[in-house]
C-alpha cells in the first residue's frame, strides 16, 4: 500500500497545479521520489494512528455529518504529513489536499480490493484485524450464541422466493438448501407471516420490537385529543409511541439486555443505538451513542470514500434509470426527481455501510442481541416497482451484505444465530390519482359538497428511508405541508395517506363520529366512497352494531357477522376480517377508514399517494412479509398454525432468545391483557 500510495502521489503532483512535492527549480528525480515516498509514508501513519483519535472525538457527531467531515480531516492529515516531509518544499491548497488524500484513499482500497464489483472482502479484512485486536484486549466471550436480526423493509415473502429462484440472492438459497446448494441440508426454515390492517414499519416495527403496537391504525393519523397527526417516522412521534408500548407492556423491549439497535424507528430498549429514529431528538451523550456503529466504520478513512464514491456512483445509477422510464414511457411512474436520487443513494449506500459495519462490530464486541433494518429495497420499489432490473440490483447487495455478517461471525468471540425477517411487504399498481384523475382528498371534498381543485396536491412518498436521513442528520423535521395540519376551518375534514389505506377525520368533531352523524352531516359522502371503483371497503362506528365495513351496491356488514359473509373482504384473504376488527378497537380510529380497491388475479392495489410499489393495508403481498430462522431454533408456530400479527412475531422472538441463555425479557403480562 505504501508503494501505491507513493505512486499515485507522484503522479497528481505531475497533474493538479497546486500540489508540488519541490520547490519548481529542483530537477532531481530521486529527491523527488523520495519526497513522495516520506509524504505518502508520513500521510499513512498519521492515518493509521491520528484518525482513529478524530473519529473518537468526533462520535457525538451524526453519522453522514461525520461522512462529509471525513475528506476535509484527510485533507487535513495530508496538509500535515507533508510539512513533515524534511525537504521543506511540498505543499498543496487546502481545497487541493482534499482531492489528493480522496484520490490516495479510493487507489488505496481499490488496490486492496475495496472498490472492486464484489468490494466486501478488503473491507471484512480491516474489520477482522479490529475484531483480533479487541478479542486480545478482552476477556473470551460467553459460549452461549447471541442472535442477529436483520429486517430486510419491504421484502415480501413471494419476492424473496422470486430471488431466490432467480439466482438474486446466493446467500439466502444456500441457507434454504436451493440453488447452488441444492442437496445440502438446509440450515434456515422459511416463514411467511401476516401483518396487521396497518402493513407498514411504524406497526409492525414497534410491535416486533416492543410488543405492542396498540392504537396505531396507519403510517400517519390524526388523534382528535391531542389535536395534531402523528406521523410513524417522525421524530416527535416515534419517541411518543415507543413511550406508550412501554407502558402498555411495563417492559423496555426486545432488546433490553445487552441490546443493540442499528437503523430502526424505534430502540427496542437497546443501551446501544445508531440512527434510531426514536432518539433522534435527544442530545446525543454517552448513553445513546454507538461508539461500535461509528468507530468500526469511520475508523478507517478508505471506508467514507468507498462510501462516498457508490453514493455518487448511485446517485447517478437512478438518474439514468428515471430518464430511460421516461423515455420508454413506462407505466405505471411515478416522480423521481428533485432530491430523490440522493435519498436512495443515502439508503441504499450510505444506512448500509453504516448499519452492517455496526452489526459486525457488536457482533465482534460479542453482544447478546442485535436488530438492525436496512431500507434499501424499500425505498427503491416506492418509485421504480416491487420488481424490475432496478430492484434486483438492490436485492443483490441485500444479499451480499447477509453474506458478509455471515461471515463475520466466523470471527465474533461467541457463536451467533442469525435470523432475517421483514416488516411488511410491497403490493404494486398505479397511482389512485393517476388512475381516475384525483386524490383521495379531492373525492372526500367532493362527497361532502366542497370544492376541489382544479389541479389537486400530489401527496409526496412516506417512505422510512427519510426518516434515516432526519435522524442521521439530527434534524427532527415535522412532515410539512397542508395534509398534517388541521384546517383553519375545522369544519373540513382530515385526509391522510398511507399507502392503499385512507383515513377520513373531522376534527371539530370531539369523538369518533358514526356512521348515522356522518350521513346527517353530509349524506352523499360515505356512498360516494364505497360505490367508488377505486374503493375496495370502508370502515365506520355504527350506533347500532357498534362497527360495519361498507361496500359498493349497498353492502353493510356489521364486524362480528364478517366470519360468515365478509362481503367486500372476502377478496383480500385470511385474517382480513380479524384485523379490521382489531384496528376498529383502537381509540384513534380515523372516522373513515378507506381501503382501496384489490385485484387478487395481478396482486395490484391504488396507491393514495405517488408510489407504485406501496404497502400500508390490506390487499396482495403487502401483507405477507417473511421469518428466515435457523433450524437450530424452534419453529415459529406450530404446522397448520398461522404466524400473524407483530405482536406474535415479538413473542417468537423472545422465545428464541431463551432457548439461546440469552437475554429474558421480564414481560408480567401479554399486552391485551394489560391494556388500560
Amino acid at each position: 500500500m505504501w508503494a501505491v500510495s507513493t505512486v499515485t502521489m507522484l503522479v497528481l503532483a505531475g497533474i493538479l497545479p497546486d500540489f508540488q512535492l519541490q520547490s519548481a527549480d529542483d530537477e532531481s528525480t530521486t529527491r523527488l521520489a523520495m519526497t513522495a515516498a516520506l509524504g505518502a509514508g508520513a500521510f499513512g501513519l498519521l492515518s493509521a494512528l491520528v484518525w482513529p483519535l478524530l473519529v473518537r472525538l468526533l462520535l457525538l457527531v451524526p453519522a453522514l455529518v461525520l461522512g462529509l467531515l471525513v475528506f476535509f480531516l484527510n485533507g487535513s492529515l495530508l496538509i500535515l504529513a507533508l510539512r513533515l516531509v524534511p525537504s521543506g518544499d511540498s505543499e498543496a491548497a487546502p481545497e487541493t489536499a482534499v482531492i489528493v488524500a480522496a484520490v490516495m484513499s479510493a487507489v488505496a482500497s481499490a488496490t486492496g480490493g475495496a472498490l472492486a464489483v464484489r468490494d466486501d472482502d478488503a473491507y471484512r479484512r480491516r474489520l477482522y484485524r479490529l475484531a483480533d485486536r479487541r478479542r486480545r484486549a478482552l476477556p473470551p466471550g460467553p459460549s452461549s450464541p447471541g442472535t442477529v436480526f436483520m429486517q430486510l423493509d419491504g421484502v415480501g415473502h413471494d419476492l424473496l422466493l422470486a430471488a431466490v429462484g432467480k439466482g438474486l440472492m446466493p446467500t439466502v438459497a444456500r441457507w434454504l438448501g436451493e440453488g447452488a446448494g441444492a442437496g445440502r441440508r438446509p440450515t434456515h426454515r422459511l416463514t411467511a407471516w401476516r401483518t396487521d390492517w396497518s402493513s407498514q414499519t411504524g406497526a409492525s416495527q414497534l410491535g416486533i420490537l416492543h410488543g405492542s403496537n396498540h392504537d396505531v391504525p396507519a403510517f400517519r393519523w390524526y388523534e382528535k385529543a391531542a389535536r395534531e397527526v402523528m406521523v410513524c417516522n417522525r421524530p416527535t412521534s416515534a419517541a411518543e409511541l415507543q413511550r406508550r408500548a412501554i407502558d402498555r407492556t411495563g417492559d423496555g423491549g426486545l432488546l433490553t439486555a445487552d441490546g443493540a439497535s442499528r437503523g430502526n424507528l424505534f430502540s427496542g430498549g437497546a443501551d446501544e443505538q445508531a440512527l434510531v429514529l426514536s432518539i433522534a431528538t435527544k442530545r446525543r451523550d454517552r448513553s445513546n451513542r454507538s461508539r461500535a456503529g461509528y468507530f468500526a466504520y469511520f475508523s478507517d478513512p478508505a471506508n467514507a470514500v468507498r462510501t462516498a464514491l457508490s453514493f455518487i456512483a448511485e446517485v447517478g445509477r437512478e438518474i439514468g434509470q428515471s430518464t430511460r422510464a421516461r423515455v420508454r414511457k413506462a407505466r405505471p411512474r411515478v416522480s423521481r426527481g428533485g432530491l430523490y436520487p440522493f435519498v436512495r443513494a443515502f439508503a441504499t449506500v450510505v444506512e448500509r455501510d453504516v448499519v452492517v459495519a455496526a452489526v459486525m462490530g457488536d457482533m465482534f464486541a460479542g453482544r447478546t442481541a442485535v436488530y438492525a433494518d436496512l431500507v434499501a429495497y424499500d425505498e427503491v420499489a416506492h418509485h421504480s416497482g416491487p420488481f424490475g432490473r432496478d430492484v434486483e440490483k438492490v436485492l443483490e447487495r441485500l444479499d451480499r451484505a447477509l453474506a458478509l455478517i455471515e461471515k463475520a461471525a466466523e470471527h465474533a468471540p461467541r457463536p451467533y444465530r442469525l435470523v432475517v425477517l421483514s416488516d411488511h411487504g410491497q403490493s404494486p399498481g398505479e397511482t389512485f390519482r393517476a388512475r381516475y384523475g384525483l386524490g383521495l382528498g379531492d373525492l372526500v371534498r367532493a362527497g361532502c359538497g366542497l370544492p376541489v381543485p382544479r389541479r389537486a396536491r400530489r401527496t409526496h412518498s412516506g417512505a422510512e428511508a427519510r426518516a434515516v436521513v432526519r435522524a442521521a442528520l439530527r434534524r427532527p423535521v415535522e412532515e410539512g405541508g397542508e395534509q398534517h395540519r388541521p384546517s383553519r376551518r375545522r369544519s373540513e375534514p382530515i385526509v391522510l395517506a398511507s399507502g392503499n389505506l385512507g383515513l377520513v377525520s373531522f376534527p371539530d368533531v370531539p369523538h369518533r363520529m358514526t356512521k348515522e352523524e356522518i350521513d346527517a352531516r353530509h349524506p352523499a359522502l360515505l356512498t360516494t366512497l364505497a360505490n367508488h371503483p377505486g374503493i375496495g371497503f370502508l370502515l365506520v362506528r355504527s350506533e347500532r352494531h357498534g362497527g360495519i365495513v361498507l361496500g359498493a351496491y349497498g353492502a353493510e356488514i356489521p364486524l362480528d357477522r364478517l366470519d360468515d359473509d365478509p362481503g367486500p373482504l372476502e377478496v383480500f384473504g385470511p385474517g382480513a376480517a380479524d384485523a379490521v376488527r382489531r384496528t376498529h378497537s383502537f381509540p384513534s380510529t380515523a372516522d373513515i377508514m378507506v381501503n382501496s380497491a384489490y385485484d387478487p388475479a395481478d396482486g395490484e392495489v391504488l396507491a393514495f399517494e405517488e408510489q407504485i410499489g406501496s404497502h400500508g393495508g390490506l390487499g396482495g403481498a403487502q401483507g405477507r412479509p417473511f421469518l428466515l430462522s435457523p433450524v437450530a431454533l424452534s419453529a415459529p408456530v406450530d404446522d397448520g398454525q398461522d404466524l400473524a400479527g407483530a405482536e406474535q412475531v415479538h413473542r417468537v422472538l423472545r422465545r428464541w432468545l431463551r432457548e439461546a441463555n440469552g437475554p429474558q425479557v421480564p414481560v408480567e403480562a401479554e399486552p391485551q391483557e394489560r391494556a388500560a
